[in-house]
């Protein structure tokens, strides 16, 4: 397997979401992740059920699989004096930390990052927080559905004031959560590429609610050149028409013209072939300001015959389109099918785990970490770097380690 991170230890003593999510791309691209849990409970989403997985006597909900494969699981109690000089012990090894705290809470254990970098200046210290290390809002604490209100997204998503079932509506899946998580996987690959030039480690503050905010992309663009905020528009997009779903007469298909030509061929397929030299129409910019009335004759002709029908002239016209699927239609669908999709990783304390497996591929290989979620505490031995088996054996019988 490619494994371009293989050497590089990464402690991650983050949970939920945004940071177990940047460490697993780390660890599926080869890192050594070992997360640190807090004794007999662990990460907040082991309990996040149901649904659960069950094996043995092992009972987790499935949203921790999300976010946890490729790791080592080790569990501490750094609340405690020794427990938090293991840890630290642990980060004199390491090349790379991620956390989740309140800003300054790990600052009493000795474990934030003035205090680490200070005692190992190679250390890569990453810091995931609502809404950074600064500022007035600083002290909060930041979830996903209150950053995708506050950042502006939910203003732009659900259906438009009005229409039955009108108002803001927050996404399917916590994108704030994720978009972090891949900004600080990104942000730690510079610093380890900055490191090997300079040899200096780096403190990366990464905040859900910038996140949020820099991810608006074309709709802060938009609001910024416009000076007016884009209102929702259910399905619809704001700059381009017709983009959006169409109800056939059997299911919805989305429609996805993306230029001119796209749309004298959809307009032929339709039966107003007209529509492309007519002004009102021709260009995207006309269609934009005549969304009202083309969108309902589009939709009406739409609705006349079955999804199958219309997708196969799409296709053959080169105009994009498609099905809405369920995820279970999607994970089946041939072209997830054909580039593996889905795995299923065995081999550790929870047995045959099933999970959606990486989505990258570096010279025709992919990156799947290799190591299944691991249950709480289930790599209790590797500890054993770091203290003698006597210490080991006291700080168990002490509850200090799971």
């Amino acid at each position: 397997m490619n494994r371009p991170l293989a050497g590089v230890r990464v402690l991650d003593l983050s949970r939920v979401l945004a940071g177990p999510w940047a460490t697993q791309l780390l660890a599926d691209l080869g890192a050594d992740v070992i997360k640190v849990e807090k004794p007999g409970a662990g990460d907040d989403t082991r309990h996040w059920g149901p649904p659960w997985h069950e094996h043995g006597d092992e009972k987790v909900a499935a949203y921790f699989f999300a976010a946890n494969r490729g790791k080592r699981s080790v569990a501490i109690d750094f609340a405690t004096e020794e427990g938090a000089a293991l840890v630290r012990r642990m980060a004199a090894d390491a090349d790379v930390l991620v956390e989740n705290f309140k800003v300054g809470g790990l600052k009493k254990f000795g474990l934030d990052a003035e205090s680490l970098r200070a005692a190992h200046p190679r250390l890569i210290y990453a810091s995931i927080t609502g809404f950074g290390q600064d500022g007035p809002y600083a002290s909060r604490a930041g979830y996903d559905y209150i950053i995708q209100g506050m950042g502006g997204l939910m203003s732009l998503t659900g259906v438009p004031d009005g229409e039955p079932g009108g108002g803001p509506m927050k996404v399917g899946v916590a994108v704030a959560d994720l978009f972090t998580g891949m900004y600080t996987a990104s942000a730690i690959l510079a610093a380890l590429y900055r490191r090997e030039q300079t040899g200096e480690g780096a403190t990366v503050d990464l905040a859900l609610f910038d996140t949020q905010l820099a991810m608006l992309a074309n709709q802060a663009s938009n609001a910024l050149v416009s000076g007016k905020d884009p209102r929702r528009l259910g399905a619809g997009h704001p700059n381009i028409v017709p983009y959006q779903p169409f109800q056939a007469a059997d299911q919805p298909i989305i429609i996805a013209v993306g230029n001119d030509r796209q749309f004298a061929k959809l307009a032929a397929i339709v039966g107003h072939a007209e529509w492309a030299s007519d002004p009102a129409y021709a260009t995207n910019a006309a269609r934009v300001a005549a969304r009202e009335t083309l969108v309902p004759m589009i939709a009406e002709i739409i609705a006349s015959k079955p999804a199958a029908e219309w997708l196969e002239q799409l296709e053959e016209a080169g105009i994009p389109a498609g099905p809405i699927n369920t995820i279970s239609q999607a994970l089946a669908d041939p072209q997830a099918v054909h580039r593996g999709a889905q795995l299923s990783v065995g081999g550790g304390a929870l047995g045959e785990v099933p999970m959606v497996g990486s989505p990258i591929r570096l010279d025709g290989e992919r990156s799947d970490a290799p190591l299944p979620p691991p249950a709480l505490g289930e790599h209790r031995d590797l500890l054993s770097e770091w203290v003698d088996a006597a210490e080991l054996r006291h700080l168990r019988e002490a509850g200090i380690v799971g």
